[in-house]
């Protein structure tokens, strides 16, 4: 079976690597992004991705929590994870069904929230 695929999406080099090797271990496939912008042209090159995982504070012309508005109407399959180590998400903040999880976040919270909502795509797709 092919592993799902994940795009990580963070500026910050040391962070996106530590992300990218937690999804990695855990299974899955990932791809990653520099910014926003960087991941709405790999969203639209790869109609394979199931899932986003976001920073909100990045370079670019647009934040994670945009992004994350753009990915629901856009691609609205693709599940989306959001984090932020200084942005407080407020009610209203992220689409319907995303997930927030402040700075710094354990790495099993970060697995446990990808597998559900993965989980819950197949559950919707096999209907």
């Amino acid at each position: 079976m092919k592993a799902v695929r994940i795009l990580v999406v963070e500026d910050e080099t040391f962070v996106r690597m530590d992300a990218v090797e937690m999804l990695r271990d855990a299974g899955f496939d990932i791809l990653e992004a520099v910014n926003a912008d960087e991941a709405i042209r790999l969203l639209a090159l790869h109609s394979d991705i199931r899932l986003i995982f976001t920073d909100v504070d990045m370079a670019g012309s647009i934040n994670g929590l945009e992004l994350a508005t753009i990915v629901r109407k856009r691609w609205p399959p693709v599940r989306i994870v959001v984090t932020s180590g200084y942005y407080k998400v407020q009610a209203g903040d992220l689409p319907e069904g995303a997930r927030f999880f402040p700075k710094p976040y354990r790495p099993d919270q970060i697995i446990d929230a990808v597998r559900e909502l993965i989980n819950a795509t197949w559950e919707e797709e096999s209907r």
